[in-house]
């Protein structure tokens, strides 16, 4: 069902909530007459952070507007005539509104339907008959948004009683006033004869023997209601301190942790609009209360009675500081993420967010947001609010930015779009640590003032932890220090401390979200990929999966030691077969043509029992980023399994794996039967047609042909290629073995005759060709 179809529906708060979204900066109207138009784009494919995406922005607006216009065409009658001329002048106030800047108008309809969408969810899930089928998500939001109407009402119920103090005290005053005024008339009685002082004097003092008893009475009820009042406030920012711990212990620390986890390619850590809204309710509920504790010790001055109110009215004035204090600071936040593999002189963003800037009209001033790079050790003094002397690591260019408010959204932000670390300092290592080890962070600072500069405050926050590189070379390992880092870290933990070892199954999950992030795939590694893996980081030969649960891996294992026999680390293996498959092999990792995850031995038990010309894809045991394939087949002595050299990224870039497998005539089916063109047909490159001569070249086509291992002992190489009206074949005869010692056949030997080849076809072609001679 239509999302504006399901929003017409909603009622109550709910309803308020939707009806609150509209207004001049998009009329209400629009939405509804091209709900179906609105709800049918790609809002979602546009970046606002990229300014190079307005392009498609400026094409929704142009496209909005036209249909805007069409629909005005179309209307018809009398009512038709009105909605003609409301609907042609929408048109033009989009246009004039968002001509100039059009991600704005992106920005506000993605706005508008995420939040109709959360709307009506929680609508679906809080009026479902079967109240156990909530999940614990939505009643958690049930509780939040039922704590924020008790202390609506709370906040209401202290406003009135203020109000009644206020009336109750201003009348107060009044009768002291009149007790004053009959004072100062017995104090001039006596300058009146004794006859006539007499005669009004009983009468003056009844009346102020009335009034002082009435003040009296009336100074121990004002008392009365002022501790009854600081009470109820006491109840209030205790209920306000929960909900606060709530949102910003719970649900905030999660968020960030889904952030974090993100960066191991986690689920995106969701948006900020539901827990933004949250924290603008806690700001206006705890900024109103602070207007009625000032308003409240502004009636005690104005009126001073003895007893303990001014202590408690002190007391709480401290503690709705101290609330909305920890409210701005833990608020300001960082929306993205810098990367957290850093290279020198590159170009790196980041945006930081203060969720709760628009409602306190922080913006009315906005203030200045600096980028500062710090070491793990100057983050530790930073959070013991230890003099760190403005101290950094490193040099960040354009590193100073304004926070910039989005009215449409209501979000105040600062988007670093350019930044770049110029130079990095480097801190003493510790023992065998290497710089891909070292961590620092990107301090983000800023200092604003709020309510009329009652109050300013100095905001600062942290960066995940960032691994500083100069070259490319570094990635690797610096990544495999921000997967155990985003894997491991314990909220709260001091910077940047994560445990050295941990459980072999905590480590699966790890590797397993990268590696489905990384290929892009919801194929992500199966128990027995697992357990192959597992058997290659502990030296095992275990294939039960249970024997590995209780076993721990140590940092160490994981990306410091070598793998036996080897000269990389078991990350450095693993990281090398993601970057293969990410690069050139999805499609087929996806199909589940490759079984990737099998040892040398495994493949030959595997094909033994299959007919001759089954072949699998393995990922190689020896080379980094290398993936082989093994097939069986008939010799004149016995029948055996037979293993190409591994296949790299280089391989790749000259002929696709799907091409190399279709140019091996040998290998007749995927194991376990799949007919090999049935997988792999569909990623063949088409065939040329007669080949078109340009400058007098024609451009060869390199098929590799191994050697047949049945019939010869002196191998041949082929390299074959076609021209137009011409086949030719170029032969060279090697008597030495191509095999390695484990039976393997070096392909690089085969590519070093494609190459000779392709170099004897960049001659000159033949006149009859229609080419000229160079």
């Amino acid at each position: 069902m239509a999302v504006w179809i399901q929003a017409q529906q909603l009622q109550g708060d709910a309803l308020h909530q939707m009806q609150s979204l509209y207004g001049q900066h998009f009329p209400i109207e629009v939405r509804h007459y091209l709900s179906q138009w609105i709800e049918g784009q790609l809002w979602d494919a546009i970046d606002l952070e990229n300014p190079q995406e307005e392009f498609k922005a400026k094409r929704l607006l142009d496209s909005l507007i036209q249909e805007l216009q069409n629909k005005a065409e179309h209307q018809v009658g009398e009512d038709g005539f009105l909605l003609k001329i409301k609907l042609g002048h929408y048109a033009s106030q989009l246009k004039s509104t968002y001509d100039r800047c059009p991600l704005e108008l992106v920005r506000c309809i993605k706005h508008i339907l995420y939040t109709e969408q959360r709307l009506v969810r929680e609508a679906t899930n809080s009026s479902s008959p079967v109240g156990g089928m909530m999940d614990s998500m939505s009643q958690k939001y049930q509780q939040i948004n039922q704590a924020f109407e008790e202390l609506r009402l709370l906040t209401q119920d202290t406003e009135n009683d203020l109000r009644k103090l206020q009336h109750n005290q201003e009348y107060f005053i009044i009768q002291y006033q009149e007790s004053l005024r009959i004072q100062a008339q017995l104090t001039s009685l006596a300058t009146l004869p004794p006859a006539d002082r007499q005669l009004r004097e009983p009468a003056l003092l009844n009346k102020r023997a009335t009034v002082e008893a009435w003040l009296t009475r009336e100074a121990n009820t004002l008392q009365k209601y002022r501790l009854d009042l600081a009470e109820k406030h006491q109840k209030t920012l205790q209920l306000l301190r929960k909900q606060q711990t709530i949102i910003l212990d719970d649900e905030l620390i999660q968020w960030k942790r889904r952030q974090q986890l993100a960066g191991n390619g986690g689920p995106p850590e969701g948006g900020l609009d539901i827990l933004q809204s949250w924290c603008e309710k806690l700001a206006e509920t705890i900024w109103q209360n602070r207007q009625q504790i000032r308003r409240a010790e502004h009636l005690r001055q104005q009126l001073p009675i003895p007893g303990p109110i001014e202590e408690l009215l002190n007391e709480l004035n401290s503690t709705i500081t101290d609330i909305i204090s920890a409210l701005v600071t833990s608020t300001f936040i960082i929306e993205k993420q810098p990367p957290q593999v850093l290279k020198t002189q590159t170009k790196f963003a980041a945006t930081v967010r203060l969720l709760v800037g628009g409602k306190l009209n922080v913006h009315m001033n906005p203030p200045q947001v600096k980028a500062t790079i710090i070491s793990e050790q100057q983050a530790k003094a930073l959070l013991k609010n230890e003099n760190t002397r403005n101290d950094s690591s490193g040099e960040i260019l354009n590193n100073n930015c304004v926070m910039e408010y989005h009215q449409t959204t209501g979000t105040l932000s600062a988007h670093f779009r350019n930044m770049s670390l110029k130079r990095i300092k480097r801190s003493d290592r510790r023992g065998a640590e290497s710089v891909t080890e070292e961590k620092f962070t990107i301090l983000f600072e800023s200092q604003f003032s709020v309510g009329s500069n009652e109050l300013v405050f100095q905001v600062k926050t942290l960066s995940l932890p960032v691994v500083v590189i100069v070259h490319g070379s570094q990635d690797n390992n610096a990544t495999a220090t921000v997967l155990w880092d985003n894997a491991f870290a314990e909220p709260g933990r001091v910077p940047f401390l994560v445990p050295d070892k941990v459980l072999w199954p905590q480590l699966c999950d790890a590797i397993n979200m990268k590696y489905k992030a990384e290929v892009q795939s919801n194929r992500g590694l199966s128990e027995e990929n697992l357990v192959f893996l597992a058997q290659k980081a502990f030296s095992s030969s275990s294939n039960s999966p249970d024997d590995y649960r209780s076993m721990t891996m140590t940092w160490s294992q994981f990306n410091r030691e070598s793998l036996p026999g080897r000269n990389f680390t078991f990350w450095q293996w693993f990281d090398g077969v993601m970057e293969l498959t990410k690069k050139h092999l999805k499609p087929h990792w996806n199909d589940g043509a490759i079984l990737g995850f099998v040892n040398k031995q495994q493949a030959q038990d595997m094909l033994m029992s299959k007919p001759n010309g089954t072949f699998l894809l393995r990922f190689s045991d020896s080379e980094i980023g290398g993936i082989t394939i093994a097939w069986v087949a008939e010799n004149p002595n016995k029948r055996m399994v037979w293993n190409l050299m591994p296949y790299t990224t280089k391989d790749f870039s000259i002929r696709s794996l799907a091409d190399r497998i279709s140019d091996l005539n040998h290998l007749l089916f995927l194991y376990p039967d799949r007919p090999k063109d049935e997988v792999f047909s569909k990623y063949y490159t088409p065939p040329l047609c007669k080949p078109k001569a340009v400058d007098g070249y024609v451009k060869p086509q390199i098929k590799q042909v191994v050697p047949d291992p049945l019939y010869t002992h002196t191998h041949t190489y082929a390299c074959l290629f076609r021209a137009a009206g011409r086949s030719d074949c170029a032969f060279r005869g090697r008597s030495d073995s191509m095999l390695d010692t484990d039976g393997d056949f070096d392909l690089d030997d085969t590519m070093d005759v494609a190459r000779h080849v392709e170099e004897l076809l960049r001659r000159p072609v033949e006149s009859q060709w229609g080419g000229q001679q160079s």
